[in-house]
């Protein structure tokens, strides 16, 4: 079994800007995402089999969308700002249709479309634990930040990425990349 996730890789000329926006929130304890491991992801599959791999792969090929610019933009929470456990950073675009192409060529694998409304955003950081004492400074700080701009980029691929959890944070790999528009 191997874990799995469809993805939008984030330009690494934007790290310094993710950095800089998880900075911010250092007098927290939150678990904060590497910059240079942050993405977008289109659809978590789990654990799967490794012998669907090639399945999926060959089901991805099929993605029939042409590249677009997006805009990274906004920060947000989940589920809301006074029980923030996800923060994020939002992205604008043609990532909702791209997501909605993602699962009608996985369809036939069986996948489980996503119950929950997609939103195209890019995780930073986890919260734990918020201390009431903190949660104030971190409802100011959020209001400050909530029109955050991380610039422009252009959005040309598509990954099946594979998820290995270690101690120190989770492992990325790439298992296939889908060109955008090679239709």
């Amino acid at each position: 079994m191997v874990r799995v996730f469809i993805s939008v890789d984030i330009p690494q000329n934007m790290a310094d800007k993710i950095s800089q926006v998880q900075s911010y929130f250092s007098d927290f304890n939150f678990k904060f995402v590497d910059p240079l491991q942050v993405h977008l992801t289109l659809k978590f599959l789990g654990d799967v089999d490794d012998k669907l791999i090639p399945d999926i792969a060959e089901a991805l090929d099929n993605i029939n969308y042409e590249p677009f610019e997006a805009r990274i933009t906004g920060l947000g929470v989940f589920p809301k700002p006074s029980y923030a456990k996800v923060i994020w950073i939002g992205a604008e675009g043609g990532f909702e249709g791209l997501h909605r192409e993602v699962e009608s060529c996985l369809k036939d694998l069986n996948f489980k479309r996503d119950k929950k409304e997609f939103t195209a955003h890019l995780t930073i950081a986890r919260v734990k634990f918020m201390p009431k004492s903190k949660k104030e400074n971190f409802l100011k700080l959020f209001n400050e930040l909530k029109d955050v701009d991380i610039g422009t980029m252009s959005v040309n691929s598509v990954y099946l990425k594979k998820s290995t959890l270690t101690p120190d944070g989770p492992v990325y790999e790439t298992l296939h990349e889908v060109h955008l528009g090679d239709m």
